[in-house]
């Protein structure tokens, strides 16, 4: 069973930057497409970040976050990063870690919680002065 570990979360002004990491643990050969998603409120649908196949580390980026947020993971792998920089209030919110053992199609999928498998329990970030 695959189980994802998010750390790093934390309390940052405006402007300011954090490092998420995400620890995977148990089989790392099942695990294809790794993701971050982000929810502001309970009961509000998990906003797409960003995400990397962890073979060949082609990556995708939501439109809000390209140029200031970067993913990235350890090679040999079991740990993967979320760079944030430039943080706004607006970003605050529980940010969680995903996984799946299926290589997602940037140009078509990879983007919605549904299409993955294995989530952590998340990590709080909060962007206020």
């Amino acid at each position: 069973q695959v189980q994802l570990v998010e750390s790093g979360g934390e309390l940052v002004q405006p402007g300011g930057s954090l490092r998420l990491s995400c620890n995977v643990l148990g089989p790392l050969d099942r695990v294809f497409t790794m993701a971050w998603f982000r929810q502001a409120a309970p009961g509000e649908e998990r906003e797409f970040v960003a995400a990397i196949r962890v073979r060949g580390g082609r990556k995708r980026y939501a439109e809000s976050v390209k140029g200031r947020f970067a993913i990235s993971r350890d090679n040999p792998w079991n740990t993967m990063y979320l760079q944030m920089d430039n943080l706004k209030p607006e970003e605050t919110a529980i940010y969680y870690c995903a996984a799946d053992s299926a290589r997602k199609e940037f140009d078509v999928e990879g983007t919605t919680p549904r299409e993955y498998e294995w989530w952590g329990q998340g990590t709080q970030v909060t962007v206020s002065s």
